[in-house]
């Protein structure tokens, strides 16, 4: 099933109408690392990652694992790891998964310079937890963790994000 991330920042799927936050870029065709931007396009659902510590296993159509305390996700351009999950520590410029806040208490992966992975068109694309206020991310998507969990539940598999 795909939703749909429209200019207004309502994502719809199956008539629902929830609300998300974007980048502090807007949405961008041609999305660069560093442009704190959300790309636009058909983003497909890769894999569900979630804080076992944290929060309960969430249902999705797509493959689920839960975070361990060293993983994080390589935003480095000059790395050959760039665009992909590794271990901490790392040597290249990453972001850590475990967060202190809640942010990345569920992460869906989204397809995003991963087939192939085109060094500085952007890394570390994901849908995950809003913060309360809704504030610009810096290139994700974010939804609140109620409506991210139903999102999943529902099956869908892609979002649309379509130009702003």
């Amino acid at each position: 099933m795909q939703a749909v991330l429209h200019p207004n920042g309502n994502v719809t799927w199956d008539r629902q109408v929830f609300r998300a936050a974007i980048g502090r870029g807007g949405v961008r065709l041609h999305k660069q690392e560093a442009d704190e931007a959300t790309p636009q396009g058909v983003l497909p659902l890769r894999r569900v990652l979630y804080r076992a510590d944290r929060i309960a296993r969430p249902e999705a159509a797509i493959p689920i694992e839960p975070l361990a305390p060293d993983d994080g996700w390589c935003d480095d351009p000059y790395r050959a790891d760039y665009n992909r999950m590794v271990r901490l520590p790392h040597d290249g410029r990453h972001e850590v998964l475990c967060r202190q806040d809640a942010v990345y208490d569920l992460i869906a992966v989204l397809g995003w310079n991963d087939a192939p992975v085109i060094r500085g068109h952007g890394s570390a694309i994901f849908l995950h937890v809003a913060r309360s206020d809704y504030a610009p991310t810096e290139g994700c998507i974010a939804m609140a963790i109620s409506d991210l969990r139903r999102l999943l539940a529902d099956g869908v598999t892609e979002i649309l994000v379509l130009p702003r």
